[in-house]
């Protein structure tokens, strides 16, 4: 052992957060604050120094600010990230022999002894420092020496001098520190991928003449009532060329004929692959039009990104060894049986030549990073391998750290997490299929108080092409409200199918099906954008309740509170400072009036128990009175399922609460 390592004495352990040892990044957004903590302790009782550093990737200079204990070694320090891309961090920890030496002297003084002696050892301590320091700084320290040596007639006072205290924190000594054994990675992302709601919508589903494939023009026409209702993200599935062999027809028949609209994921034709446009949508010029049309309106628009091909893909000719193929010779075709895709052949990542194909698959982000495309939203990533996303996200994004990735993959837990810890930005999750109060209070805890939230950004779909629940079946209205409350106020991240969330399209393709019945994926859908009875005038209002209120914006804070019905949830979420809070009650019966009585922690709220809380309805006008900690609520869920409280804190004796719908 040498000897730098024998005098070392501060051990650094338990850092947090650190995931898997390290080999992952955790994961931030702009103008976040990353806070870390770390068990920091030493033999004896000497006192100790100990600072977080933190560096843009590449960069060669830490910046470094102290950590503060907080109880029982455990110390705690934090910086803001106002850069994209990735950072590293880590810490140091040393003995502290000038804090040490202060707070000894301090005693001794108190004690009334004779500290002549200890003044001469903190003049050395300052002295030394005097050779580490330059300019005004270095005159400042060299005249407090001088005041120690002196013997100041209240040498507690000199030597808990704050200049004194301030010049040693800088240039004190730090002999033998203890640097952490690992450098510890954070990605950094837009403020997009920690807070929006998305919109999906099937281009070829929105023009208003019968029996006419939609364009890019027609969506276009379109943007106006989606940015009305108040979403971030337009995503839209493949909008490439469609395969004609094997074409599928209405409700995925699968003889279906070659007029027949196909599965926009059965890519390529002879028009072209994964890089080229169906024609009936228009040009890459066209789309181009429409990512304009859409910033300008506030929006950002995110593209499928589906690695398959149709048997028509170019691919197919010119790479037949980037498939399988069956002992007959003919090309694997994708299967989860009993389903069969016929019209779909999965790529096959285990070829001799695999660099060619990832390579290839890169080029196709890179195309559509080229014509305007920030976000993207991954088809069954899980199918692929682990290894290709790293390397393909990570070197995406080492160009364009603005990048997106969302997650589509409904697949074991721990499979997901993995594909988030790789990079993937978002992830789709099981809300769909969490009904009841334990499963999703269970859930969201899981989400968002475990380390599980330094890396998985959970976006919550109450529906999807693929996803018709049997609550959304048989709830009626009441249970696409109830959803949509949920994932609106749950989650910072949350997105619907539309218009068929909106217009509350309910009919599944056969009892126990999730599939829908007429489904867009295999056709052309018209829909009654119009239909008075419509859910977008409240998707709208609670997507401005989401914009106006930064406890919205994030999940770090969401809490569970307790109620006396189990048919009732209700929860809160802080904004960073404190002073925005939400307090969310939501009727899970979509069928029968349910009650009961919430208990709001005001102690820990910082409200007062004596002052009544006015509760005002935004939809309603309607106002009302709470007192103390338990208040009654009642939800009809065929009035409304649940309520969105805003507390306001006007003084430390005055809370005013507003409800939203």
């Amino acid at each position: 052992m040498k000897r730098t390592d024998a005098v070392r004495r501060v051990v650094i352990e338990g850092v947090h957060p650190e995931i898997d040892c390290g080999r992952f990044p955790v994961k931030r957004v702009i103008g976040e604050e990353v806070v870390v903590e770390a068990d920091v302790l030493t033999d004896g009782h000497d006192v100790l120094g100990c600072s977080l550093l933190w560096r843009k990737e590449g960069g060669r200079k830490w910046a470094e600010v102290p950590m503060a204990p907080t109880e029982n070694d455990r110390w705690r320090g934090r910086f803001l990230v106002e850069d994209l891309g990735r950072y590293r961090y880590t810490i140091r920890a040393w003995i502290d022999r000038f804090a040490t030496w202060r707070r000894d002297l301090v005693k001794k003084a108190e004690a009334g002894l004779d500290v002549t002696v200890e003044l001469l050892v903190g003049a050395d301590l300052a002295e030394a420092a005097v050779r580490r320091a330059s300019g005004p700084d270095r005159t400042e320290l060299r005249m407090l020496a001088k005041r120690l040596r002196e013997g100041p007639s209240d040498a507690a006072a000199g030597a808990t001098d704050p200049a004194l205290a301030s010049l040693m924190a800088i240039y004190g000594e730090r002999r033998f520190p203890t640097t952490y054994h690992r450098e510890l990675q954070l990605v950094v992302d837009p403020e997009r991928a920690g807070f929006g709601s998305w919109y999906e919508l099937f281009p070829r589903s929105t023009s208003v003449r019968p029996g006419i494939h939609g364009t890019f023009d027609d969506v276009i026409e379109r943007l106006p009532y989606v940015a009305g209702m108040g979403f971030d993200v337009l995503y839209l599935p493949p909008i490439h060329p469609i395969g004609r062999t094997h074409r599928k027809g209405p409700n995925n028949v699968e003889r279906g004929n070659p007029k027949d609209a196909g599965s926009p994921w059965a890519i390529g034709g002879e028009e072209g692959g994964h890089t080229t446009i169906h024609p009936e949508l228009g040009t890459v010029e066209d789309f181009r039009r429409l990512l304009t049309a859409a910033r300008e309106l506030g929006m950002d628009v995110a593209l499928d990104l589906a690695y398959q091909c149709s048997p028509d893909h170019p691919w197919v000719r010119e790479h037949p060894e980037w498939f399988r193929h069956r002992p007959d010779g003919s090309i694997q075709y994708a299967e989860n049986p009993p389903k069969k895709y016929q019209d779909i052949y999965p790529l096959d990542f285990e070829i001799e030549d695999w660099q060619a194909l990832w390579t290839e698959l890169k080029r196709v982000c890179e195309f559509w990073i080229e014509q305007g495309i920030r976000i993207f939203r991954v088809d069954n990533p899980h199918t692929k391998p682990f290894a290709f996303w790293e390397w393909m996200i990570g070197d995406l994004k080492a160009a364009h750290p603005e990048l997106i990735f969302l997650s589509e993959a409904f697949t074991r837990p721990k499979v997901m997490y993995r594909l988030a810890k790789l990079g993937f930005t978002q992830s789709y999750t099981y809300f769909a299929w969490r009904t009841t109060k334990w499963e999703l209070t269970d859930y969201l805890l899981e989400l968002t108080r475990t380390d599980v939230a330094e890396f998985f950004r959970p976006s919550l779909w109450p529906n999807t092409p693929d996803i018709l629940t049997e609550q959304l079946q048989a709830g009626g209205r009441a249970a696409f409200e109830q959803r949509l409350i949920l994932a609106a106020t749950l989650g910072a991240n949350y997105g619907v199918y539309g218009p068929a969330f909106e217009l509350m399209e309910n009919r599944p393709l056969a009892d126990g099906s999730e599939e829908y019945r007429e489904s867009e994926k295999y056709q052309i859908h018209r829909w009654s954008w119009n239909d008075p009875n419509s859910l977008s005038e409240l998707i709208g209002r609670l997507n401005r309740i989401r914009r106006d209120n930064p406890a919205l914006h994030s999940n770090r804070t969401l809490r569970f509170h307790e109620i006396d019905n189990d048919a009732l949830i209700a929860y809160t979420k802080a904004s960073e400072d404190g002073t925005n809070v939400i307090l969310v009650v939501v009727n899970l019966d979509t069928q029968h009036v349910q009650s009961g009585w919430v208990r709001l922690p005001l102690d820990d709220l910082g409200v007062s128990r004596r002052q009544p809380l006015q509760m005002h309805d935004l939809i309603t006008d309607s106002r009302y009175q709470w007192q103390g900690e338990h208040n009654f609520v009642r939800l009809d869920p065929q009035m409304v399922p649940g309520h969105v409280l805003r507390m306001r804190q006007r003084s430390r004796s005055e809370v005013d609460f507003e409800y939203f719908l």
